[in-house]
């Protein structure tokens, strides 16, 4: 009966949603495939498991980006592994059919009985992983009832989403109880957790895998190919400005005419958050007058004087983009977004700074701001005096991204430590090893 409550508010919402959907499906060409996966649970059908199979799920780009170096650690201590992957968002989609192209790459069925059902019942895990906060109440719920052994990593909890699902207590207790593993970021995660109803047994603390995942190597192929594509010549100073919305291009971009006049030597690279935005941040940059580089090509323009203005549109390249970036300004943190992943032009070594709103990553900005290894500018003009510091100063620009650098540097590990923690739940009889991961000190600060 639950569940069928469940499907009825879900259809409702659906329904309600639909002129909005339909609108970006013609706006934006979202919402288009995986409809039979997602509505009927249409999933390839997979014959019945002689070895380990793993669904792993992560929502969209960033969590599916999270995933190669845990399924790679993965197969070195259980070859005879296989893994499914199913991802929410089209984009994520995408990205993770490039990551994993030996392996099944699904779309996540919305959380109805029906197309949860069908979909396990199709792809046969003997444990399901989900990353980050992806808890939808029919899917945990049907995974328990089947015995399947469910699993969370690099698990958080901000204080929104926690205020949030301490309004469901009841349901809360029932779907938390059914994990048999949070591997959480830090312990404040942790205890937000077993508030929940999580058993303390289930809780280990194991640091962010997001911090194992980054490339700090700047002479990578993927690199040096974008800085030969967009044209950046030796002794350029470039200055990124990644995962951006509106109006944070804006910002930016005003940042960089202000000051490319002084600097001649300063170059700039726009990526936005939404790479189907593409063409309304082309056109700033041509109301701005400057000279543009896309990486698509669709929107290159070569009005206006001095160097070109680089655009990246294109998906799951903005990793190996930050590799270029000695100023780098992470997007989503003048608005609503709540920031985004800043721990990438840290690996590089950039100097990192970002807007006030980064409650998403709130204990890596802790971490950063402790260390003085990254910079919140709260306006556009603080923005503008950031990077006309780090123009003036190459010493202080390379102290910053030093520490920063150092910083994520101790702070790897997290993804071993999980690794070991999701093999003893394949293999029951080891799990006293798990215990290896909790004793690991993870040096965290308070978040909220």
């Amino acid at each position: 009966m639950f569940g069928w409550i469940l499907n009825v508010c879900y259809l409702t919402i659906l329904l309600v949603m639909s002129p909005v959907l339909l609108w970006k499906r013609w706006r934006w060409g979202k919402y288009r495939r995986g409809w039979p996966e997602k509505f009927l649970g249409s999933v390839p059908k997979l014959p019945v498991p002689t070895r380990d199979r793993i669904w792993l799920h992560a929502v969209s780009v960033g969590e599916v980006l999270q995933l190669p170096q845990v399924v790679d650690r993965l197969r070195l201590k259980r070859p005879d592994v296989e893994f499914v992957i199913s991802t929410t968002t089209e984009t994520g989609y995408d990205v993770a059919t490039k990551q994993f192209p030996e392996n099944l790459v699904v779309f996540f069925p919305l959380d109805l009985t029906w197309s949860v059902s069908r979909a396990i019942e199709r792809i046969q895990p003997t444990l399901v992983v989900l990353v980050e906060l992806e808890i939808w109440p029919n899917f945990v719920l049907t995974v328990r009832d089947r015995r399947i052994p469910l699993a969370l990593i690099n698990g958080r909890m901000s204080e929104k989403s926690f205020r949030g699902y301490r309004l469901i207590p009841k349901l809360c207790d029932r779907l938390f109880r059914c994990f048999d593993l949070v591997a959480v970021q830090n312990d404040e995660y942790g205890h937000r957790f077993e508030e929940l109803g999580c058993s303390s047994e289930a809780v280990t603390v194991t640091g962010s895998i997001k911090f194992d995942g980054v490339q700090a190597d700047r002479d990578n192929f993927q690199t040096t190919d974008l800085g030969k594509f967009f044209r950046i010549q030796e002794g350029e100073v470039v200055f990124i400005a990644g995962s951006t919305q509106e109006p944070e291009e804006e910002f930016a971009l005003s940042v960089y005419v202000e000051l490319q006049a002084t600097f001649p030597q300063l170059r700039f690279v726009l990526v936005p958050r939404h790479p189907e935005r593409a063409s309304e941040v082309a056109a700033l940059v041509r109301r701005f007058g400057c000279p543009l580089i896309s990486r698509t090509g669709r929107h290159d323009h070569h009005a206006g004087t001095g160097s070109a203005v680089g655009l990246l549109d294109t998906v799951g390249e903005l990793n190996a983009c930050w590799g270029l970036a000695e100023i780098a300004f992470v997007g989503g943190s003048f608005t609503d977004r709540g920031g985004q992943n800043m721990m990438e032009p840290a690996a590089y070594g950039a100097a990192v700074c970002f807007g006030p709103n980064v409650w998403n990553f709130r204990q890596v900005v802790d971490l950063m701001l402790a260390k003085d290894a990254a910079r919140i500018v709260a306006t556009k003009h603080e923005l503008k005096d950031f990077v006309a510091e780090m123009l003036t100063s190459q010493e202080i620009r390379q102290q910053l991204g030093k520490r920063a650098q150092h910083l994520v540097q101790s702070q790897q590990g997290a993804t071993d430590r999980t690794v070991s923690l999701l093999c003893s739940l394949l293999d029951p009889r080891n799990s006293k090893n798990s215990q290896i991961a909790s004793s690991v000190r993870i040096e965290t600060l308070p978040t909220e």
